[in-house]
Parts: C-alpha cells; structure tokens; sequence
C-alpha cells in the first residue's frame, strides 16, 4: 500500500492525524517486547515490527476512540499496542504454518532464524498482549480482545483442514477470513469505542466497520496474488497458488469448473502436482468464469459495507479518513 508523496493515502493522514498517540503506543510496543533473559525475543520482533508495516491495526483502535469523543489516553494506546501484539504474533506463526520466505518484502523470521525461534517469540506476544489488554480494567474489553484472539487461531486451524480440498465453499471461506484478518479490524475498532464509553449503536457501527473492512482488505489481498506485484503485496506473486490455498477466486473457478477443469484443479490444489505454467492456466480459466471480477465485486460490496456503518457515527475528520480507508483497500484492485 505505498503512496507517492503527492498522493498521500487515507493510511497516511491517519497517521498524521495520530502522530503524537502513536509515538506513546510505539514507546508501549519498544518496551513490552524487550526481554532481560532472552535477547532473541527483541531481535525477531523488531525484524516484523521494524519492518515498515503501516501498523493499521492500532491506528483503528485509536481513530474509533476519538471519533466517540474520548481523546486517545493511556488506555487506548496500551489496547492499540495489544493489538499489533496480537497482529505480530499471528504473523510470526502463520508464516511458520505457510513455509513462507518473505514478509513485507523482507525474509522472514523462521527464515533468518528457525521456526522454533517463531513460533516462540509469537507465544511470547500473546502473553505480552493480555497483560496489556488487562490494564485498562474493562472486562468488556477484555472479553472483545480474548474472542478475538481465540477466532483468530479457529480461522487459522479452519484454513489449516479447509485448504486443499475442492468441497471448501464460499461461506467456509468467509469464516476463515473472518478469523485470520476481520476479528483482528473489528476487535480493534469495537474496543476502542468501548474504552471511550460510546453508546450501543456507535458501538456496532464500529464492529460492522472493521469486520467489512476486514473482509475488503483480505478478498483484495487474495486477488492481487494473482495479479499484484511482489512490492505491492509484500510477498511473491502466486504464492497462494504454490501454497495450494483456496482463495476466493480458486473457489469461484472449481464451482463452474467442466470435467477436464476440475480434474486441473484437484491435480494441481488437492495432489499437489504441479508444473511450469500451471499458474497461467488457472489465471485463465478463473478468467474464463470471471471468477477474480465476481470475487472483486464482493471486495467492493464489502468496502461499501464499512463506509456505510459510518453513517451512524458523529461528525469528526478521522470518520472521513475511515470512509476514505475502505475505499482505498479495494482501489489497489483498478
């Protein structure tokens, strides 16, 4: 998501709006993961944090406080810190689950390191994270980010059975992108609305905002896999399809699939057998079905969603920026 500096991105006036709050929440972050006995664990986690990631997720929990009318204070930015330990901590292990070798465009931790060392370090932000989300003393809040933390594991255990197998169906595929990327936004969004002591409708306003987000961003994510670039999408081109993942599109294509089509398909996703142009192939037939504009027209669908819940919040710049957010995640698609 990289702007030019003439064309600044809602994620940056998002940031700017919330400099001085995110320099405390950085400040958090830089202290909680330092460890006195285990120097490995600063070292990886200073290897993803460092590592350019527009750190979206806490300036959400940060945006939702302010525009409830609460100015961001201690307890918001130790939540807005939770939940990039959270994000981190999922990275690391899900980057040990998929075998990958980049993340945003630097080698990953279980690259330079070893998976042992990940998968640790992530255990290690987990626990940092729920003694973060405990401070502030709101059980509701506590509740939210506990959930959160438990639907994330179940959509990754979900994609874990779900992947490879032909049967997988859109609505799985929703769950499993509600657990890895939507509970996170949503969790983000409803805690801070909570912690600043909005109502009941401003409240599930935020929540439907970072779910269809949520979802947005992660149909947009899976698309560009087949059509990105490698510093667009912090990764390389067609690793979900050499993962064998059952992505949006993928599903879309086997669902219209003839006989030879998804005899491809199950060599290729199912058995694992794949060869030199076997990616262009699936291209074209998921372009043959219009399975990538179908699964790009419920990005937008989604995006429209979470414009639309902000309807019912006051009148503030940051909801503006939030409108302007939901509309960029699916621009990277044009």
């Amino acid at each position: 998501m990289k702007m030019d500096g003439a064309k600044r991105g809602p994620q940056d006036r998002l940031a700017d709006f919330l400099a001085g709050d995110m320099a405390a929440v950085n400040r958090i972050i830089r202290e909680k993961m330092a460890s006195e006995h285990a120097p490995r664990i600063p070292e990886v986690t200073a290897h993803l944090i460092e590592a350019g990631g527009k750190r979206l997720r806490p300036m959400l929990v940060l945006a939702a406080a302010h525009i409830c009318g609460a100015p961001a204070n201690e307890d918001h930015r130790k939540l807005a810190a939770t939940v990039e330990f959270i994000h981190t901590a999922t990275l690391l292990h899900d980057d040990v689950v998929d075998e990958s070798r980049q993340r945003r465009g630097r080698p990953t931790a279980n690259l330079l390191w070893d998976n042992k060392s990940s998968v640790l370090v992530g255990d290690y932000l987990f626990a940092r994270a729920f003694q973060l989300m405990v401070e502030p003393g709101s059980l509701r809040v506590l509740d939210i980010l506990a959930n959160a933390s438990a639907t994330i594991a179940e959509g990754e255990v979900l994609q874990l059975t779900a992947a490879r197998d032909l049967a997988t169906t859109e609505a799985t595929y929703l769950k499993v992108v509600r657990g890895k990327t939507a509970a996170l936004f949503s969790a983000a969004t409803e805690s801070g609305a909570v912690i600043a002591g909005a109502g009941p409708e401003e409240v599930r306003a935020l929540f439907t905002y970072g779910d269809a987000l949520g979802i947005a961003f992660q149909i947009a994510d899976d698309l560009l896999d087949y059509g990105g670039t490698s510093s667009a999408i912090g990764k390389n081109t067609g690793d979900d399809f050499r993962e064998r993942k059952l992505t949006l599109p993928v599903i879309r294509a086997v669902a219209k699939a003839d006989a030879p089509e998804r005899a491809f398909w199950s060599r290729v996703i199912e058995k694992g057998d794949q060869h030199e142009g076997d990616l262009e192939q699936a291209l074209a037939l998921m372009a043959r079905h219009g399975a990538m504009e179908a699964a790009q027209n419920d990005a937008f669908a989604w995006a429209a969603t979470a414009r639309e819940a902000l309807a019912a919040l006051p009148d503030h710049p940051l909801r503006e920026m939030l409108a302007d957010l939901a509309d960029y995640v699916v621009s990277r698609l044009n």
